[in-house]
């Protein structure tokens, strides 16, 4: 029955020669950890689960609230409150049944960062701090976990690949966290819904892409204004 069942859901992906049935058995093997259940999570969680990964992990300590809901679009009014990983686990379980998805309520710190992201192929960062980003990144650096990294400003984004048979990492991009006071952010310059809906499908497509063994970004960070639809790969 799990045979008939991949092959009705997944069958136009499937049809791609690039992918066919060991592309989307890879899939289904494949366990992904998305940090962050925000911007850049929610369209991120949503395609990757529907696209039929195995397993999903999702770490995030906040709770949904209002102002969340004009880009955080797996939430409704109803969800305020609750919740961003448990809330995100119920409505990808209705998207996809066929999966298993892990919702960690925490806040990954020094501490538990090790212990978390070793049990996962792909970490997918959607986070919105520094501290966070080069935490994600020197912990998987230490565990040979490739990366895909995102994030977003205003009507801009950007997008790499970490630490992927041998590329480059975020130190070796930008050596040092910037300070804190330097670093404008959603809440004071805000963001226009979609853009993160754009940025994060960006990040979806290319951890599927990763995990297919398909031709991802290799130490290129791809620079994205959506004001002008201005689009630049940088090498470094």
């Amino acid at each position: 029955m799990s045979i008939i069942q991949d092959f009705l859901r997944y069958n136009r992906q499937m049809m791609l020669p690039e992918i066919g049935d060991s592309g989307q058995e890879k899939l289904k093997r494949a366990k992904v950890l998305v940090i962050g259940a925000g911007g850049l999570g929610c369209p991120i969680l949503q395609y990757i689960a529907t696209a039929g990964v195995g397993t999903i992990g999702i770490i995030d300590f906040d709770t949904i609230e209002l102002h969340n809901l004009h880009r955080q679009i797996l939430y409704t009014e109803q969800h305020v409150g609750q919740s961003k990983a448990i809330t995100a686990k119920s409505v990808l379980e209705t998207l996809n049944p066929l999966i298993q998805i892990i919702a960690l309520e925490e806040k990954l710190t020094v501490e538990n960062a090790a212990q978390i992201i070793m049990n996962f192929d792909v970490i997918v960062d959607g986070c919105d701090n520094f501290e966070t980003r080069y935490l994600v990144n020197d912990t998987c650096v230490a565990l040979g976990k490739s990366l895909i990294y995102g994030s977003i400003l205003k009507f801009e984004g950007q997008m790499a690949v970490f630490n992927h048979n041998g590329s480059k990492n975020l130190r070796d991009l930008f050596p040092e966290p910037p300070n804190p006071k330097d670093v404008p952010n959603c809440n004071l310059n805000g963001v226009l819904g979609t853009l993160p809906g754009i940025i994060g499908t960006m990040m979806a497509h290319e951890t599927l892409k990763l995990i297919m063994d398909l031709p991802t970004l290799e130490n290129e960070l791809v620079l994205f204004n959506t004001l002008d639809w201005s689009f630049t790969k940088l090498k470094f």
